[in-house]
């Protein structure tokens, strides 16, 4: 016989539960989330659905328009561009270099940029204060053009592109990290921490850390968005990824000869550029707002 509940128990849903159906009550940032899933998608199975080559031409299908036009046809769904290249297969082919290569550069930004910022937080007085200046006047320097600097340093390339953008995006995470850590080691808990006994790593990572996941999340998702703009606008500029390469910054360069007779060269991976600048963008923002309601 089963047991008879009297008493109607509820269950009290965990903070990751909490953190979700807030999130997912936001139309927006859910959308964005499924456009971000679709991106990671394409950047590790692109190169194997694309249906052509992203360096084969057809000389038989020179600025060939999208499907959706009269004169388009559905072997080539996007249209294909001055030499004939499928622009639907370069565009899956570019994901990994222009979203995928924004999540290693972050990633790595990230990396460093927690180790110094949680260093530098937890110190007190001339030391934390001239970093906390250093920061400034690197901060004063927009990303872009600071990864302008080093590519001019460098040389173009990926690999270059790689270290100018991280370099770039460096000082920004350590200073959000620097502030929020510094922030939370003054007040009044963490003192109390301190009484109870607890050592510097204890105080750090279970007392401090749990209040600046927030700031590292939101600090995470402009960074990717920045990241994806940069790389492409120094593909856009010959300073990044060089022809043929299919990286949709660089797509847009190689279009624009041929703006006027062929827009779908320039305007579609210019889309692709926006569409996940602003998917980012929208989970961050939900992140945000579902952080802040819990």
């Amino acid at each position: 016989m089963p047991q008879v509940k009297i008493y109607q128990e509820d269950s009290i849903p965990s903070p990751t539960e909490r953190l979700w159906q807030s999130f997912s009550s936001n139309p927006f940032a859910l959308a964005g989330l499924w456009v971000v899933v679709s991106l990671l998608l394409l950047t590790i199975f692109g190169p194997l659905i694309a249906p052509y080559s992203p360096e084969q031409q057809d000389p038989h299908a020179l600025l060939l328009p999208p499907s959706w036009d009269p004169a388009g046809t559905v072997e080539h769904f996007l249209g294909t561009d001055d030499l004939g290249r499928d622009i639907f297969s370069r565009l899956l082919h570019g994901a990994h270099l222009t979203f995928g290569m924004s999540l290693a550069i972050v990633a790595t930004a990230l990396t460093f940029g927690f180790i110094i910022g949680a260093f530098s937080g937890m110190m007190k007085g001339l030391k934390s204060s001239i970093l906390g200046h250093l920061l400034d006047a690197l901060l004063s320097i927009p990303s872009l053009l600071l990864a302008i600097l080093v590519v001019a340093i460098t040389g173009p390339g990926l690999e270059n592109i790689f270290w100018a953008v991280g370099l770039a995006l460096t000082p920004q995470f350590v200073r959000a990290i620097h502030q929020a850590v510094n922030g939370e080691a003054q007040k009044e808990y963490v003192t109390a921490a301190i009484l109870d006994g607890a050592n510097s790593i204890q105080v750090f990572w279970y007392v401090i850390m749990p209040n600046v996941w927030e700031t590292i999340i939101i600090q995470t998702t402009l960074a990717i968005s920045a990241a994806i703009l940069d790389i492409a606008a120094l593909g856009f500029l010959n300073l990044g990824a060089q022809a043929p390469s299919p990286e949709w910054g660089a797509m847009v360069s190689q279009g624009l000869d041929n703006l006027l007779t062929a827009p779908w060269t320039v305007t579609i991976p210019g889309v692709a550029i926006l569409f996940s600048v602003l998917a980012i963008n929208l989970v961050g923002d939900g992140l945000r707002s579902a952080l802040a309601s819990n």
